[in-house]
């Protein structure tokens, strides 16, 4: 028997899970979870469906599904559960994220592959070949980006990467990347009530007597840190917590909703309906 996780979304109508079912049915399929919602503004469907299915070819059960769900016109992917997507992830200096990605990945907390980090700098490189990942420094400068941009292209390619997390990663991705990594890159937002942009985030918090420290998830756009949320947390504070403590409290916050994020995209649980998501 197989596991295959299932997903599923098309415009609403009658009858989208009964030709499912009757599907994985005539397959001998055994249903051991399903998730669906149905957004009221755009009448989307989303569906997403843990499957055990007597051992079959993935493409021949796509093959099935496609053919007799056609007339929803739905937007389909199966895969088994043990393939685990293959994610590249991006840092600069600051390790906090990182680490925490890499430490859920060996503990075999987060169902994902990591055959690569890449970084502009190089300082982390000890670390991550310490966990037997492979390390690429891509320096990023005005002049170089586009070179830079390009050799991760490579990369992607390269080692098969299905999406990519920037577990703070300090620069800028260009437009034309944000597009081609639509919906596969992930990124970790320091973000407050009001929100701050620019240095020291942390500093201008304290100044301005926040009471709730956070941090969000979310898919990478051309709109920067504007793209759709997957997962968002929070975390009090108080006048006297200093601008250090606010920070170490600030990295937790990041840590946690980061690798719920990732998780939750990497198990097909994230489904994006424009500029927002659905989150099973």
């Amino acid at each position: 028997m197989t596991i295959y996780i299932l997903n599923f979304k098309c415009v609403d109508g009658p009858g989208i899970v009964a030709a499912v079912s009757n599907t994985l049915l005539e397959v001998g399929g055994n249903i051991l979870e399903n998730h669906q919602f149905t957004d009221p503004v755009g009448s989307i469907f989303c569906m997403r469906t843990r499957v055990e299915v007597p051992d079959t070819d993935a493409n021949a059960l796509v093959g099935k599904l496609t053919c007799d769900t056609e007339h929803f016109r739905p937007e389909l992917a199966v895969r088994p559960e043990a393939q685990l997507p293959k994610m590249l992830a991006m840092v600069s200096k600051h390790d906090h994220c990182l680490v925490d990605l890499l430490y859920r990945w060996r503990a075999r907390e987060l169902p994902v592959d990591i055959p690569v980090v890449v970084s502009n700098h190089p300082d982390l490189r000890p670390l991550v070949e310490q966990f037997g990942i492979a390390f690429e420094a891509v320096p990023v400068t005005r002049d170089t980006k586009a070179i830079a941009e390009s050799r991760l292209l490579e990369l992607i390619a390269n080692y098969k990467i299905d999406f990519v997390v920037l577990a703070r990663y300090m620069q800028i991705l260009s437009d034309d990347l944000c597009r081609y990594l639509a919906g596969r890159a992930i990124n970790i937002h320091h973000s407050f009530l009001p929100g701050f942009k620019g240095a020291k985030p942390y500093h201008q918090a304290k100044e301005r007597g926040v009471k709730l420290i956070g941090a969000t998830a979310h898919y990478v756009t051309a709109d920067l840190d504007e793209g759709p949320i997957i997962s968002q947390g929070v975390h009090s504070v108080s006048h006297a917590d200093t601008a250090e403590e606010m920070s170490i409290i600030g990295k937790d916050v990041e840590r946690m909703v980061l690798s719920q994020a990732v998780k939750a995209h990497a198990e097909g649980r994230v489904f994006l309906l424009e500029n927002r998501t659905v989150v099973f």
